[in-house]
């Protein structure tokens, strides 16, 4: 896209969202405008160069206004968390179906040239994913359809939006499946964050306060793959800006771990090795999950690569920066 291109970023003030608009400043993009619910003093990456917005895009009018005079529509926006927000709180996730729904019609009627909504690895039929020893997903393995309830039927259902869309009315859209994004500026604390940043603020925990035991959800075996932000803000564009990309398509890391061999990883980094207690009745999603990747290889001729031990160093620091000068102060 030319610099001077006219890009929204919706859900800019979440953790994907804020990579996204830091790098295409870091492009030299000019002309961005960032949308998010939140008060912009609680962004994860506020910049004072972009447009920032706080609007409430499951408003209608608010989704025509942040199109009005765009290009192109990053879509990121969702009321969502870790396992153990999707599980509690099923009809919240739904309800993000407004926002997609609003802003496909308004970059209909406004005349956007490209549009990007971000799905989920949730959308995957859950009988293929009842063993640790899962076969990787493949994008067919979406139908028939059995997703995560609640997060997972919105995921899937706006991706079919974007779909007919493209088949009605001629709008140019992408559609990434993310898997398990992971890495610096993220959430790590109050119940909506994700296994790798939750795992790093317990081992953290442990070792601050001396008490070298950690809590572990279900019971350890689980699989999982994860992918680093900077991989995924990298898939995104490449997936928004290509022409051959033309169906949902898996953005996510192969290389798949268990749940205690990503705590082995983070006591690693931690120089420290804690005896692990197993929540068995905590949310902890499907047995097995991970990303085939051999359809974003053949169409982009690129995959994910950041292996996990580098990303969740760079994760761990950060984190361990933001607990222990929150301590101080």
């Amino acid at each position: 896209m030319d610099k001077k291109t006219k890009i929204v970023v919706c859900g800019a003030g979440g953790f994907i969202g804020g990579h996204l608009v830091a790098d295409l400043l870091r492009q030299g993009y000019t002309n961005i405008r960032a949308v998010d619910l939140k008060p912009a003093a609680d962004w994860y990456q506020p910049f004072d160069q972009v447009d920032n917005l706080e609007l409430d895009l499951q408003e209608k009018e608010a989704c025509e206004s942040v199109v009005a005079g765009q290009d192109v529509v990053y879509n990121l926006a969702a009321d969502m968390g870790g396992m153990g927000f999707i599980e509690l709180n099923k009809a919240l996730c739904m309800l993000s179906v407004l926002i997609n729904t609003h802003l496909l019609v308004a970059a209909r009627k406004l005349g956007v040239s490209r549009f990007f909504f971000a799905s989920s690895a949730c959308v995957y039929a859950a009988d293929k994913q009842t063993r640790p020893d899962v076969s990787a997903l493949r994008e067919e393995d979406a139908y028939p359809a059995m997703p995560e309830d609640g997060y997972g039927w919105e995921k899937l259902f706006s991706e079919r939006m974007c779909r007919h869309f493209t088949e009605d009315f001629g709008l140019v859209t992408r559609v990434a499946r993310y898997h398990n994004v992971y890495g610096p500026h993220g959430t790590y604390d109050g119940g909506r964050e994700k296994a790798p940043a939750a795992v790093c603020r317990k081992v953290i925990g442990a070792k601050l306060s001396g008490n070298h035991e950690i809590e572990i959800w279900g019971d350890g075996h689980q699989t999982r793959s994860f992918q680093y932000i900077d991989d995924c803000v990298l898939g995104t564009q490449k997936i928004m800006e290509s022409d051959v990309v033309t169906m949902p398509i898996n953005l996510g890391s192969s290389e798949m771990v268990t749940i205690n061999q990503l705590v082995d990883i983070v006591e690693e980094i931690a120089g420290i090795k804690l005896e692990r207690h197993y929540k068995l009745s905590a949310p902890k999603g499907v047995k097995g999950r991970n990303s085939d990747n051999t359809l974003i290889q053949k169409l982009l001729r690129w995959e994910p690569s950041t292996p996990l031990r580098v990303g969740m160093e760079k994760t761990y620091r950060w984190i361990y920066d933001q607990m222990t000068s929150a301590k101080c102060a």
